[in-house]
């Protein structure tokens, strides 16, 4: 038989890989004090219950709160003068103990180019330093050290570093410290260039002082509430930093989950074999 001679299906035909952008969710990762932690543990063990033919099954019980782990940020997640995006009155669309507008289940499945910008690597570190405000200088550099810069509809990746930190959550967190991320300019940035989404390798995206905690978000206002632009957040950019990819197909599916504010998720870049 003839094969498919769909383009895209015979791109994938000719062999694609996938890289993991995301962390693993495991019982005591990293979480913001914000966020309620991710827990899972065994309801039923192979044992516990025996089929009659000698099969068994196990299964697990899983809380989370909808922005642990790797993550986006519905539109819904964040209001500003009691308003959502495009104007919506943020009491009004949560009556009722569900979002009725902007709600993760409008979330869209993404299928894009992804850009790379590689800010720890411009400044010739592993890691930026705690509390470092990422600007669009920044990303500016970012985007001549790749070659090339995000434009409408793509999906922005800002690297800081700070993933390697994640199997510390005293240090990832960065309670004491700060934590490196996105400050104001780098937003305005991104959200000039008309981009989809956006996300980073640390808990909040944006930039947070050494002792401030969450206290104040502007880069959420300027980019959920503003411009309409998705955040991802607890990222782990290492690998394709590794391999020296500056631009890739990225690979997202959200969970549809209606009236909320956000979905765990696991992002790949797709890349030729």
């Amino acid at each position: 038989m003839t094969r498919t001679q769909d383009p895209l299906l015979a791109a994938v035909s000719g062999g694609v890989r996938l890289i993991e952008l995301g962390q693993p969710f495991f019982t005591g990762m990293p979480c913001s004090p914000n966020h309620p932690g991710f827990r899972m543990t065994l309801i039923r063990r192979h044992g516990d219950m025996r089929r009659p033919d000698g099969g068994s099954a196990a299964n697990e019980i899983i809380v989370t709160g909808g922005h642990v782990g790797t993550h986006i940020d519905a539109l819904s997640h964040v209001s500003h003068d009691g308003e959502l995006h495009g104007g919506v009155d943020a009491a009004e669309a949560q009556q009722g103990g569900v979002f009725r507008t902007h709600g993760a289940e409008n979330l869209p499945g993404l299928l894009r180019r992804a850009v790379l910008l590689d800010v720890a690597a411009v400044h010739g570190v592993r890691t930026l330093e705690p509390g470092y405000g990422v600007t669009a200088e920044d990303l500016q550099a970012a985007t001549k050290r790749a070659g090339t810069e995000p434009g409408p509809g793509d999906v922005a990746l800002i690297r800081t570093g700070w993933a390697r930190n994640f199997g510390d959550a005293t240090a990832y967190m960065g309670k004491e410290t700060g934590v490196p991320g996105a400050a104001t300019s780098a937003a305005e940035w991104l959200a000039e260039r008309k981009i989809a989404a956006t996300g980073s390798d640390t808990t909040a995206y944006e930039q947070i002082p050494a002792g401030a905690g969450h206290a104040v978000l502007p880069v959420h206002r300027i980019l959920l509430v503003q411009s309409g632009i998705f955040i991802m957040e607890h990222l782990n950019l290492e690998a394709v930093a590794e391999e020296g990819l500056s631009e890739f197909v990225f690979v997202l599916a959200p969970l549809r989950i209606v009236g909320g504010t956000g979905s765990p998720v696991r992002p790949l870049a797709a890349v030729t074999a």
